[in-house]
C-alpha cells in the first residue's frame, strides 16, 4: 500500500499544475520546480522550424541553386556529388555560424537588458561590442593573428572595457542610466582609438581590418564555425544559471538581497558571461550590430511583455542573423557584409525605440 501511494505520488509530481492560460508549474522530484509559458514555448517551437528553414534555404540558394534533393543525398553521405564542397564546405559551416553568432548575440542582449532594465542595455550601445572590436583590431594591426589570437583579443577587449564601465558607474553600486551614459562614452573614446589606429596603420592591413569590421561571414569555414558552436554547447550550465539569477536581479537590487543574493557579485559574473558571449561573435564575424538590441525586445512583445527567456532571445537573435545573412548574400543586387543589413535594419528600429521611450515619460 505505501509503495503504491509512494509510485503515485512521483508519478503526480511530473504532471503539469495549471496556474492560468498561459503558466505551467512543471515538477520534477521532490525539491526542482520550473514554471514554463506556454507562449514563450510557442515562440521558441516558431523560431526553432524558422530556422531550419533558414538551413534549408541557406544550402539550396547562391551563386549556384542546388535541389533540395540533392542537398538532402549530400547531407546523407553522397561522396560523388559535385555539389559536396559547395554544400559542406561553404553553405553549411556559414549557416550553422550565422545561427550560432545571432544566438549568442540575443542571449548577451537579453543579459544586459535584464541587468540594466532599459531597452538600450545592450552591448553595442554601451560599449562592450566596440571594447571587443578595439581589442581584435590592436591585436590584429600588432601580431596579425588568426582566429585565436582574434579571440583572446575580442574577449580582453571586453572585459577591460566593462570593468572600467563598471567602476566609472559604481557609486555605492550600479544603476542601470548610469551604466548606460558610461558606456556610451566609453564606445565614442574607443571608436576614436580605433580610427586612429587605422589611419595609421599599413594600407592594405587596414582596408583588411576595415572589411571585417563591418560584420562579415564571408570566406568563414569550419575553422571558426566549429569552435562557436562548441563553446556556445560548454556555456549552457552558465546560462541556466543566468537565467535564475536574472530572475533574482529583475526583481531590483533591494528584492534581491532580501532573498540573500549576492547582487553585485552576480551581476558582475552576468557582465562577465555577456562580454564573453559578445566577443565570440566580434572574434570570429566582426562587431555585427542591432542583433542583441532588437531581439530580446521583440521577444518581449511577441511574448505579450512577460520577462524575456534566454532561449527565446536565442532563437530571435539566431532567427534575425540568418535571415539577415541570407539577405545579405542573395537578396540584394550586390552581396554586402551582414553588418550593412543589420545596421539598416537596427538603425530603423532604434529610432522607433528612442521615439517610443520618449513619448511614454513625456
Amino acid at each position: 500500500m505505501t509503495r503504491s501511494l509512494g509510485r503515485s505520488r512521483r508519478k503526480a509530481d511530473t504532471s503539469p499544475v495549471d496556474f492560468g492560460p498561459d503558466v505551467s508549474l512543471f515538477h520534477v522530484g521532490d525539491r526542482v520546480s520550473v514554471r514554463v509559458h506556454r507562449r514563450v514555448i510557442k515562440i521558441c517551437l516558431l523560431l526553432g522550424v524558422l530556422c531550419l528553414g533558414l538551413v534549408v534555404l541557406g544550402l539550396v540558394s547562391g551563386s549556384s541553386n542546388i535541389s533540395f534533393g540533392e542537398v538532402v543525398r549530400v547531407l546523407l553521405g553522397d561522396e560523388e556529388s559535385r555539389h559536396r564542397v559547395t554544400i559542406i564546405e561553404w553553405r553549411l559551416p556559414r549557416v550553422l555560424l550565422a545561427l550560432t553568432l545571432g544566438a549568442a548575440l540575443g542571449l548577451s542582449g537579453a543579459i544586459f537588458q535584464s541587468i540594466t532594465r532599459n531597452p538600450l542595455g545592450s552591448p553595442d550601445i554601451i560599449g562592450f561590442g566596440m571594447g571587443s572590436y578595439a581589442g581584435v583590431l590592436v591585436v590584429t594591426l600588432v601580431w596579425g593573428s588568426g582566429y585565436v589570437g582574434r579571440t583572446g583579443g575580442a574577449i580582453i577587449g571586453g572585459l577591460v572595457t566593462a570593468v572600467v564601465v563598471y567602476l566609472l558607474a559604481f557609486n555605492g553600486g550600479v544603476r542601470s542610466f548610469r551604466l548606460i551614459i558610461v558606456g556610451i562614452a566609453m564606445a565614442e573614446f574607443l571608436g576614436s582609438i580605433t580610427s586612429y589606429l587605422m589611419l595609421r596603420s599599413d594600407v592594405q592591413l587596414s582596408h583588411a581590418v576595415a572589411m571585417w569590421g563591418a560584420g562579415s561571414l564571408n570566406g568563414l569555414g569550419w575553422k571558426q564555425a566549429f569552435p562557436a558552436m562548441v563553446i556556445m554547447v560548454l556555456s549552457v550550465p552558465a546560462l541556466v544559471w543566468a537565467g535564475r539569477a536574472l530572475r533574482m536581479l529583475e526583481l531590483g537590487d533591494d528584492s534581491a538581497k532580501a532573498f540573500g543574493i549576492a547582487v553585485e557579485r552576480n551581476r558582475s559574473a552576468l557582465i562577465f558571461l555577456g562580454v564573453g558571449l559578445t566577443a565570440l561573435c566580434t572574434a570570429a564575424a566582426g562587431p555585427i550590430a542591432f542583433i542583441a538590441l532588437a531581439a530580446p525586445q521583440i521577444v518581449r512583445r511577441l511574448n505579450g511583455g512577460v520577462s524575456v527567456s534566454l532561449g527565446s532571445a536565442a532563437a530571435m537573435g539566431a532567427f534575425m542573423l540568418g535571415a539577415s545573412d541570407w539577405i545579405a548574400e542573395n537578396a540584394l543586387p550586390t552581396r554586402v557584409p551582414v553588418g550593412v543589413v543589420t545596421v539598416s535594419v537596427g538603425g530603423m528600429y532604434l529610432v522607433w525605440l528612442l521615439v517610443r521611450e520618449s513619448r511614454r515619460e513625456a
